[in-house]
């Protein structure tokens, strides 16, 4: 018997197959998707790979196979998957394979693998009366020997570490118990789960809106009929879209199938995955998402492999890979957001892999959004996906009412500070009738850039041509892209001067600020800065909502999926941050999030206000936003998208090329753009000469980008293949990225 086997590496050269033949003693335990310990090439080390095939013969000399490993395996449609990613996105097939085995076990070091948790219980070996009779008798002198046994008595299924913390019982005192006969040690798995310490209400099916109903039937008649199909539900901010979607879930279970719900976010998580609890119990749900510990996140996938009563798997991205079985609906709650994108390779977008695994489970795929993304309205106009919407609040709530404040005013008129003086009467008001706030920045940090404003010397990161911020918290500057830090300047460097300027505003100034200006208010900071501890972003959405903190201060991480009924004001500190980006998209983008952040005013039977600050008012976004009219924007945006022949009316391709120096990553990129220009003879690409990227170095590399325009096909994807694969660099990378995220 002969294996096919890809190894398990991201060199280019190495994506594909090694054929090794399958000692005897070994073809037992022969399965496509285990992994394998294969000698390889002049390599000491054994090497990890995937059987990706099976076949009688090898028309080469070939090696045996070490070991066939047993622990994890992925099943043959899994594989094809894979290689299909692997094609679609320019990266290895073991990368797109990695994304489907358990956290944690993808690792180069086998021995530092995370393994199934285990713990040491104690068991009692004899009856009570047995061991009260021999207390009586003094046979059980010990006090700490009495106190055990009396514990482990009152207490089934219990740790030698409880035992330490509850009775302060000794190793000794254990075993001398052992050695005597009363009781026994066994080593047993124990999950790391977490939700522990949720106590959450249970709820009932609440009554659909007539708009609900219909929403709900659409998908439930494909639900019933076993049928692939793509539905948008587009319904303005507090529409109740996760009532439907766990009412199609409640069917779901019915049918005794799985569900999977996508969340964009780690901060969603808390709330979305507490509503599901409430309604299903914890016994149905696995979470997977990357604030939980590998451990957590390599038992809750074990859950979903092995546990048949598991029919709800909530988390991020890369939960679209969960083990689950007998799949029956994908959900991808709002599906505009960019972190279903990965940025990193494999560079899969989470939204196309839920429509091939639709398609190839007979199951419908559910996208929602206030705000969707422009390609994905633009293919539900056009019949592509069945467009379902939602225009009214599911509680009969009016939007909030929003009002945009032109800064350019307020300097006009003295106020140089980066509070209108609307945001602090409003503020104010808040505070007085105890209700609470939200201040939206997307900026992190104390100040964006520290300047001498002798010289004009700006603090830029020693590996990365970007400026540094100052954090006031650690006083210390940090750069953003490669997370090198550096202490505060006081001298200037050049010219020895004290004379440092702040410039720039983030989330620590302005929580500073608010300090300062309300000293009684009581405010809460939730940013990337934040967020760094486990379980940290839900203690602060939390504290927030449970404790009535006056004011949650925050960048994007506040603005979408939080229900905070005593929420009233929304305050946005700068709108302008994501219009002057150099991208295509944002005006999109700047849409979404005003809109967004201005749907967590007044969800409840309090009227909401939303103040939009920015020195342009007369922005089509802006002043979309203000009216939170998303099919107004859309014309308005699919217009110009068109003129200028960007997507959805092409696809964009973005090559990267860096390396350590500047004249190789020029020459590679000459290599690349001379190559595919030689092969578009039919012109059906439209190729940009390459450039230096915005951000032309990080992490000490220089960046070169070269930007193609086609409709994306198998034909470009081979054009592209032959333009890079006998590229000849040892330092030099490539990453091309389809529709990426940015164009940074």
């Amino acid at each position: 018997m002969v294996v096919e086997v890809i190894i398990n590496s991201n060199v280019k050269n190495l994506n594909r197959t090694f054929d090794y033949n399958v000692p005897n003693n070994l073809e037992e335990s022969v399965r496509i998707g285990r992994r394998v310990l294969v000698p390889f090439g002049n390599m000491k080390n054994e090497q990890e790979g995937y059987i990706i095939g099976i076949k009688d013969k090898s028309d080469y000399k070939i090696k045996d196979v070490n070991k066939i490993l047993l622990d994890n395996f992925i099943d043959e449609n899994k594989i094809e998957l894979a290689k299909l990613m692997a094609r679609k996105y320019f990266c290895n097939i073991s990368d797109c394979i990695k994304l489907m085995l358990p956290p944690g076990t993808t690792g180069k070091n086998m021995l530092t693998r995370v393994k199934e948790k285990s713990s040491r219980f104690v068991y009692l070996l004899k009856t009570e009366d047995e061991i009260n009779d021999d207390i009586e008798n003094k046979i059980i002198k010990s006090d700490k020997q009495k106190r055990i046994l009396n514990f482990l008595l009152d207490n089934d299924e219990v740790t030698a570490v409880e035992l330490e913390n509850f009775v302060d019982a000794s190793n000794s005192n254990l075993k001398t118990l052992e050695k005597n006969g009363y009781i026994e040690f066994i080593e047993k798995q124990v999950e790391r789960n977490p939700f522990l310490n949720k106590d959450i209400k249970t709820t009932e099916n609440l009554k659909l809106t007539d708009e609900q109903e219909r929403a709900f039937n659409s998908v439930n008649l494909c639900l019933q009929t076993n049928r692939y199909d793509e539905f948008l539900i587009y319904g303005i901010t507090g529409s109740g879209k996760t009532e439907i979607y766990l009412q199609l879930i409640g069917e779901t279970i019915k049918k005794e199938k799985t569900s999977i719900v996508l969340v964009p976010e780690i901060s969603l998580t808390p709330q979305m995955v507490e509503r599901f609890i409430a309604r299903f119990g914890q016994d149905k749900i696995a979470i997977l998402h990357s604030k939980l510990s590998v451990g957590e996140r390599y038992d809750q996938w074990k859950k979903i492999e092995k546990d048949e009563n598991i029919k709800i798997v909530i988390g991020a991205r890369s939960a679209i890979f969960a083990p689950v079985k007998k799949l029956g609906l994908i959900i991808i709650d709002e599906e505009h957001d960019t972190s279903y994108k990965a940025d990193s390779k494999p560079q899969y977008n989470a939204k196309e892999i839920a429509k091939y695994l639709g398609k190839s489970n007979n199951c419908p795929v559910v996208l929602g959004s206030a705000t969707p993304d422009i390609t994905t309205f633009y293919n539900a106009t056009k019949g592509n996906i069945k467009l379902i919407t939602l225009t009214k609040r599911a509680n009969n709530s009016s939007l909030p009412e929003v009002e945009i404040i032109d800064l350019k005013n307020e300097l006009a008129q003295g106020n140089r500070s980066m509070f209108s003086r609307r945001l602090l009467t409003e503020i104010e008001n808040n505070l007085k009738n105890k209700r609470q706030t939200i201040l939206f920045l997307n900026r992190r940090g104390y100040s964006t850039f520290v300047m001498c404003r002798d010289c004009g010397y700006t603090v830029k990161c020693n590996k990365c041509n970007v400026s540094m911020t100052y954090h006031i918290e650690s006083n210390r500057l940090k750069c953003h892209y490669c997370g090198y830090e550096r202490k505060n300047l006081s001298v200037c460097p050049e010219c020895n001067s004290k004379n440092i300027k702040y410039f720039g505003t983030g989330t620590e100034k302005l929580e500073a600020e608010i300090r300062k200006i309300f000293p009684t208010a009581s405010t809460i900071r939730m940013d990337v800065d934040t967020v760094t501890k486990k379980n940290s972003h839900e203690l602060i959405l939390d504290k927030f909502k449970n404790e009535n903190i006056d004011i949650l201060i925050g960048t994007q991480m506040v603005v979408k999926g939080h229900h905070f009924p005593n929420v009233t004001l929304v305050g946005v500190i700068a709108a302008d941050s994501s219009l002057f980006i150099d991208d295509f998209r944002s005006n999109e983008r700047t849409f979404q999030l005003l809109t967004q952040v201005s749907g967590r005013a007044g969800r409840e039977n309090s009227d909401g206000r939303v103040i939009i600050q920015t020195y342009n008012p007369d922005n089509f976004a802006i002043e979309c936003s203000k009216l939170q009219n998303y099919s107004m924007f859309y014309q308005e945006e699919i217009k110009y998208r068109e003129m200028l022949k960007f997507p959805p009316f092409c696809d964009i391709i973005k090559i990267d090329i860096s390396d350590f120096s500047l004249n190789q990553t020029k020459k590679i990129s000459t290599q690349i753009y001379e190559k595919l220009t030689a092969q578009n003879t039919d012109n059906r690409m439209s190729i940009y000469k390459p450039m230096p990227s915005p951000v032309d170095k990080i992490k000490e590399r220089y960046r070169w980008r070269i930007l193609i325009r086609c409709i994306f096909s198998n034909a470009i994807i081979d054009r592209i293949n032959n333009s890079i694969n006998d590229i000849k660099s040892n330092s030099a990378r490539v990453s091309i990225d389809v529709n990426p995220n940015n164009m940074k």
